[in-house]
Parts: structure tokens; sequence; C-alpha cells
């Protein structure tokens, strides 16, 4: 039997993506978890470049970079395919996974890291990029359609996630009347069984997140 090892931290989204793909293709796997302020020898010696999580280890071989380790895991167990077969329409769903990973994390992450009117701007950014994500439901109830697929486990991370973004930063990016299809496809992704199984606990996060906006924060503060 195939031996099969996540490495991941309790609050890492990126990581949610790799347990996600494998609970949902019935793979089993063991968890190590990691504290990033003393990262093990294991982690360093699987991922020696990026020194991050998450890392799936198949067989003893390492896979890194959470969107390559999703086709990984679609081409390996092919049950439950998450990229559809249409050359056209799997081009489309990696495009608006990585389109999650490069633009819609990074523009949120700055309306939380920032207040007055750098977080005003930022927020404009962030909207920006959901309303793409948005038009992109247009007749859909999940981004490849009809069934859960590879784009909606890459941007899962938003039906949990942007609640406790805006709970820390006192803001609002995403409401039903400015975005109901993806409001919609937030609780329905959010409420599939596996998904809803394994978010980690949104008071942590908040506590988490927090602690990570008072310290940017304190950094760019005037000295």
């Amino acid at each position: 039997m195939a031996e099969v090892k996540v490495f991941r931290t309790w609050s890492s989204l990126f990581a949610l993506k790799i347990v996600w793909a494998l609970k949902l293709k019935g793979v089993p796997y063991e968890t190590i978890y990691e504290d990033l302020s003393n990262k093990s020898p294991l982690l360093l010696q699987y991922n020696p470049i990026h020194k991050k999580v998450p890392v799936l280890v198949h067989n003893g071989k390492p896979i890194v970079e959470s969107l390559i380790v999703l086709e990984y895991i679609d081409e390996t167990w092919k049950e439950n395919p998450l990229l559809p077969e249409d050359p056209l329409e799997r081009a489309a769903a990696r495009f608006w996974a990585k389109f999650g990973d490069d633009k819609v994390l990074p523009s949120i992450g700055e309306s939380v890291t920032n207040e007055g009117k750098e977080q005003e701007e930022a927020i404009v950014k962030a909207k920006e990029n959901l309303k793409y994500l948005e038009e992109e439901l247009k007749g859909k109830k999940f981004f490849g359609g009809e069934k859960l697929g590879f784009a909606d486990i890459a941007l899962g991370w938003i039906a949990h996630y942007v609640s406790v973004f805006e709970d820390v930063a006192g803001m609002k990016l995403i409401t039903e009347e400015e975005f109901p299809l993806l409001s919609a496809w937030k609780l329905t992704f959010a409420d599939a069984p596996i998904i809803k199984d394994n978010w980690p606990s949104r008071e942590k996060l908040v506590t988490k997140f927090q602690a990570i906006r008072e310290d940017e924060l304190l950094k760019k503060a005037p000295k």
C-alpha cells in the first residue's frame, strides 16, 4: 500500500487544499503538524528550497507547492477526478486556481495588514479580483460546473478565511448584495461533507490573524 504523508500546520489554507483533495479521493494519509518557528529536519529535507508547508510525501518522494501537489494527487489517484477532461476546461481551472493564489489572496492580505487610506485602497483591489470570480460563477453551481472540482478546492479557503479576515480587520469584502453568486458558492462549498469536517477552528484563526495584523501595523507605524 502507498505511504502518504502530509506536512502541514493547523492553520495553513494551502495545506487544506491537499487535505480536501486526498479525502475526496479516499486516500489514507498520515498528518505531520509542523511548527514553522521551529521547523523539523524532515521538513527542511523534503522542501529545502521554500522550507514551507504543505509537503506531500508519497512513498518517500516529496511534492511541494499546493497547486502542483493538487495536480499530482489528481494524476496519481484517478477516483473522483478534480480536473475536467476537456483541455480548455482544464486550462480554465488551472487559471482560476493560480489567480486565487497570485491575485485574490495577496490583495485580501493587504487589506488585513493595513489601515486607513492604505486599507481602503487594498479593499478596492481585493473586490476587483473577487468580481472576476463572481463573473466566472455565472450559470454555475461550482467553478467546475455542477460538481466540486480543482478550482473550487484551490479557492475553497475563501469560504472560511475571508470572514475571519473581515472580523480581524473590521471590514466587509463579500456581501450577498455585491457578490450574490460568490456568497451562494461559499455556503454550498463550506457545507460539503468532506469540506466542513476539516475546517480549522474559527476562533483560533481569529486569534492568530489578529496577532499577525497587530505585528504588521506595528512594523508600519512611524518610529
